[in-house]
């Protein structure tokens, strides 16, 4: 897979996405700038939500309509919510040439045909799925048929539901898919990361596996990396005091720039299976135990426990030779601290 200049696979580096959502509380200005502090912190790239509030739901206010579920912004009917959010299309031109500029990807995710359509006039180089939207097969043909990458998350997604978004994109010949574990919790606990699923999703479904993440630090991004994510997405903001409906689980800058570090270290802790010693760790076997005569001994006598030890350093006799020599005659003299070698043992 390759987003931008970024090519995603086995051997890359983690692939970073700083997600702006509605984190520029209304303001370009705002945007512009978390663009750029994206930059700085470490982002591959930044990722913006395209849809109106029209787009997305019906302005109506009926039950059905109003958040409910134990989420921030229960209360609020969707419409209003989503009018508060969204990211004004005709903003799209500059953020997209401002992310260029910082040498960000900028990508979308698109909620319905014309956002699909209105992306691809700014050549979008890839496509998200949101996890709401993974059921919206339409959508996730529409988007897998402009033959670009898709992204998809899966916080609501059992088996059929990720089976048929696979089998959606692979059908219109789109097999740059990639799936995110995801938990559609706003903020998400913890303990309902379970990122053994990043290691499950790439094997089960022989993609590219990652994470969008909405719990509170760095430490699901970190072990998503251990388990053999390449891609992470974090909702990213200026400043929390800004406000905004996904402030609360937002990183700002210096957040995300210890979470970029981290996930960096993590990858090079991970390495590769290797059981080649490096010429360091050959010269750490001098601190290691061999058999010294620890006592002085005369040619004929006998090496025991008291005149014969494992020791540090390793410069002597392998340990594995100890009981064997036990017991027996030495061939010489040898003075206490002697490194023994098996010339000095009557066989």
């Amino acid at each position: 897979m390759k987003i931008g200049n970024f090519k995603i696979n086995d051997k890359s580096e983690v692939f970073i996405i700083a997600e702006l959502s509605a984190n520029h509380n209304g303001s370009l200005e705002t945007a512009l700038e978390t663009i750029k502090a994206a930059k700085r912190a470490g982002a591959n790239a930044v990722k913006l939500q395209t849809y109106t509030a029209d787009t997305m739901t019906l302005d109506v206010h009926k039950d059905d309509f109003m958040l409910k579920q134990g989420t921030i912004w229960d209360g609020k009917y969707l419409h209003d919510l989503y009018k508060e959010a969204y990211t004004p299309w005709e903003w799209h031109k500059e953020l997209f040439r401002v992310a260029e500029e910082e040498g960000l990807v900028c990508f979308s995710s698109p909620f319905d045909f014309s956002a699909v359509d209105f992306l691809e006039e700014l050549d979008a180089p890839a496509y998200k799925i949101a996890s709401f939207e993974i059921t919206d097969i339409p959508l996730i043909e529409k988007a897998a048929a402009k033959g670009k990458p898709v992204i998809i998350s899966t916080g609501i997604a059992g088996k059929e539901d990720i089976e048929l978004a696979l089998e959606t994109c692979r059908r219109v010949g789109n097999n740059d898919v990639a799936l995110l574990k995801c938990t559609s919790s706003y903020p998400a606990p913890i303990d309902e990361a379970n990122m053994k699923m990043v290691r499950d999703l790439a094997e089960r479904y022989n993609v590219i596996s990652g994470l969008s993440d909405h719990t509170i630090g760095n430490t699901v991004p970190i072990v998503a990396t251990c388990f053999g994510a390449k891609i992470i997405e974090k909702h990213f903001i200026l400043d929390r005091s800004i406000g905004g409906p996904d402030a609360s689980f937002s990183m700002n800058e210096q957040e995300f720039k210890d979470m970029v570090t981290a996930v960096r270290q993590a990858e090079k802790a991970i390495g590769e299976v290797d059981y080649n010693l490096t010429e360091k760790q050959k010269s750490g076997r001098e601190f290691s135990r061999s058999l010294y005569i620890a006592e002085d001994v005369s040619a004929g006598e006998v090496l025991t426990d008291k005149n014969l030890r494992s020791v540090r350093p390793g410069y002597g006799l392998h340990p594995k030779y100890y009981i064997e020599i036990l017991g027996k005659t030495t061939t010489e003299d040898l003075k206490k601290g002697t490194r023994l070698k098996l010339e000095h043992v009557n066989k």
